[in-house]
């Protein structure tokens, strides 16, 4: 009978690494972190294995709006960013989206 590291049978071969799900979804934050405190934190008697993927893109997907945003800031103004500041370009730019959004759907 073959076994899996002489490459016959099931399963990884002996010697390979794994490969996070992070990596694998192409991602920056840490998806076993995320799906450990949906877990712990009884949001659901169940998740899901897509559920803490999907949750990471869109927090990376914010994490990475805001950053840009900042970025714009500083280098338009040449100065530091106070979070009012953030605050309140983050509230026009997420209105700005919301408009869009109800326009397309009233096309």
């Amino acid at each position: 009978m073959a076994t899996a590291a002489a490459g016959g049978g099931r399963g990884k071969p002996k010697g390979s690494k794994s490969v996070s799900r992070s990596v694998k979804a192409g991602l920056q934050f840490l998806v076993g972190r995320v799906a450990q405190h949906l877990k712990v934190g009884r949001y659901a008697q169940r998740v899901g294995t897509g559920a803490p993927v999907y949750l990471c893109a869109v927090l990376e997907y914010l994490a990475t709006q805001a950053v840009e945003l900042a970025g714009n800031a500083a280098r338009d103004n040449n100065k530091k960013i106070s979070s009012r500041w953030f605050m309140y370009r983050g509230c026009i730019w997420i209105e700005w989206n919301a408009c869009n959004l109800v326009h397309v759907f009233c096309l």
